[in-house]
């Protein structure tokens, strides 16, 4: 029987966690500069924290993991959580309601099957959350937190795309649809269906005037203020949507942010009300995030403004170049000792990692890459021979304070 990896599936080897750790270092260091403070929420949930509420569309729902919990004789479905966001809504609600303003971040996996099994089924991402002001201010704030991430590691060509759900829902609402074909189509939009518009359009001649604002595109403030004084006059009760999503892209427009306006983008942003942003390099997207006014009270909570984003790990770790990836010379010594030699590798060794270095004993086989420095420890003079691997040159040591001065 061949040993094997479940389908879907995908280990990290020691150069992918290099990559994972690279990026989770600079999330973390970002988030906590930001003022963001760090969580972490169990893998498992109870199934109606994503049914009962409405928060997550048909589509997201076939695929999730669940299966009963027994606990004596009476059983709650849980899933393996297919979504951060909720998770740390619940754990607001639960305990931190009593604050004004709280900003959380996580690094956490996710579960979707995929039913061929050639996507991966368990997918990471780091994620923000922002709970407690509905202000533009705090949208452009996430947006720009996730720009600076991905400046840091070095990704360039870096593509942001906004929509806005409440525009979407308020269009919808004028093309003379059931309550329940709004919702359906809605939910297809958000799924990524992009055929959704023409099936609807198809035999529907009533809807020609409406249905093409919602495959808008523009690449400035111009573009919805012309879009709004088109409004003003047949659907004057979108103004105020329209008005939310100018003031975000004033704002963007003055910090020199480009942006690619998409009014039907909003794949996977099941839950959100107001602004949707994602982010795509090469045609890739990478993260993406928005505002989710009423998802709290949907999970009874208080009425209460929220927004957030994550970032895609699977995809991030394929875009880091290389020589972001690679570390100091300087810091990294293989320690070469005899047998009769091995207490003192050990010791200096220790010293070593003590004063900030990454000290390894040779045991054999490592190969001399991303090495500054070898040192031989023996057991008679010199004690200590250093060798710079950069510059070819050799010192010698009697004392571990003789060493440290040569480094």
């Amino acid at each position: 029987m061949r040993v094997q990896r479940c389908k879907g599936s995908r280990d990290l080897s020691p150069e992918d966690m290099t990559r994972f750790r690279l990026i989770e270092g600079v999330f973390r260091d970002c988030c906590l500069k930001w003022g963001y403070s760090e969580v972490r929420t169990p893998t498992l949930e109870y199934l109606h924290l994503f049914t009962s509420t409405g928060t997550l569309t048909p589509g997201m729902l076939n695929r999730v993991y669940s299966f009963l919990d027994w606990d004596g004789w009476s059983g709650e479905r849980v899933v393996l959580r297919p979504d951060g966001t909720i998770p740390v809504v619940r754990l607001y609600i639960e305990s931190m309601v009593e604050k004004e303003l709280v900003r959380l971040f996580y690094v956490t996996n996710i579960f979707i099957f995929e039913q061929t099994g050639k996507e991966t089924r368990e997918r990471w991402q780091c994620g923000v959350e922002l709970i407690g002001v509905g202000s533009t201010i705090a949208d452009v704030e996430l947006m720009t937190l996730a720009l600076e991430v991905l400046k840091r590691l070095g990704l360039e060509g870096v593509e942001l795309r906004l929509s806005h759900a409440g525009l979407i829902r308020a269009l919808l609402a004028k093309l003379e649809l059931s309550p329940g074909e709004q919702t359906r189509i809605f939910d297809q939009i958000l799924d990524g269906d992009a055929e959704a518009l023409t099936k609807l359009k198809s035999g529907r001649p009533e809807l020609d005037n409406t249905l093409p604002l919602l495959d808008l595109k523009g690449k400035s403030s111009g573009f919805l203020k012309n879009l709004k004084a088109l409004f003003t006059r047949d659907l004057a009760e979108v103004e105020p949507t329209i008005d939310d999503f100018i003031s975000i892209i004033d704002r963007l427009d003055a910090l020199g942010c480009e942006y690619q306006i998409d009014i039907a983008s909003g794949r996977d942003f099941e839950y959100y009300t107001g602004l949707i942003f994602q982010f795509f390099i090469g045609g890739e997207k990478v993260g993406g995030g928005g505002r989710y006014d009423a998802l709290i009270p949907l999970m009874g909570g208080k009425d209460t403004p929220a927004s957030g984003f994550a970032l895609y790990f699977d995809r991030l770790m394929e875009l880091v170049k290389p020589e972001i990836l690679a570390g100091p010379t300087g810091q990294r010594i293989l320690i070469r000792a005899r047998s009769e030699a091995a207490e003192g590798g050990f010791n200096v060794a220790n010293r070593l990692r003590e004063a900030g270095y990454v000290a390894e004993l040779e045991l054999g086989g490592q190969k001399l890459t991303n090495l500054r420095w070898t040192l031989d420890v023996q057991n008679k003079a010199p004690l200590f021979i250093l060798n710079d691997q950069v510059n070819h040159k050799r010192f010698e040591a009697q004392t571990a304070d003789e060493l440290f001065k040569l480094l």
